[in-house]
């Protein structure tokens, strides 16, 4: 779910702007996963451009105190949403942890990394949502630490059925600054794409895995 249109379209805009996000619906990029895809999207290209990143870290901030309150901790998803989550950790002057994939397999072994305290009221901040299921690891890491997760929030989705189905069997509240829907609507609207290409798009989109550009 997005947060709100304006902020959704806004965003879109940006990330086309600066290629954080890349449409090449002629020329499919292969995913590690190999499926091959119209889009790909790295949201850690924000961090270099500080006005970008300032208008993120406020909506986010904005967003977050509007839908769950102020926080006591924000946790980032290791390691795209380490920079985003202290930016909005600090606009809102809360502590910042962040949660690794994994456990590391030597000294403390820990999988979160920062101070945090059982029953606090904790958000998580991720770059990016494809399936759900590395941003749903961590949230598994810090309910196991025994703090009141409250939701999640992220730069980007790619509205997967299948991250809905994840998010909602691990009852996890998640919003976004933008989706695939809005970004396809912003690259229409300002000539970024044809409407030929937004029909390829969009059938990609559909079924993704068994997608193929010819």
């Amino acid at each position: 779910m997005i947060f709100d249109k304006n902020t959704a379209k806004k965003t879109a805009e940006l990330l086309l702007q600066i290629n954080a996000i890349k449409l090449q619906p002629q020329e499919p990029f292969v995913w590690a996963s190999g499926w091959k895809s119209p889009i790909y999207c790295d949201n850690r290209i924000t961090l270099s451009f500080p006005p970008i990143r300032n208008y993120l870290r406020e909506q986010f901030a904005k967003h977050i105190e509007n839908e769950y309150g102020k926080p006591d901790v924000i946790a980032g998803v290791a390691t795209g949403a380490i920079g985003i989550g202290i930016l909005v950790a600090e606009y809102l002057s809360v502590p910042f942890v962040y949660v690794r994939p994994e456990a590391k397999k030597h000294g403390r072994q820990n999988q979160i990394e920062g101070f945090i305290q059982k029953g606090q009221n904790v958000v998580v901040v991720e770059d990016l949502i494809s399936t759900g299921k590395s941003s749903l690891n961590a949230v598994k890491a810090l309910e196991a630490a025994e703090v009141n997760v409250k939701g999640m929030v992220a730069i980007f989705s790619y509205n997967f059925d299948i991250a809905k189905e994840n998010f909602e069997k691990a009852e996890v509240n998640l919003h976004t600054l933008s989706n695939y829907e809005n970004l396809l609507e912003q690259a229409l609207d300002t000539n970024y794409i044809t409407s030929g290409e937004l029909e390829t798009l969009e059938n990609w989109r559909k079924d993704p895995a068994n997608w193929n550009a010819n």
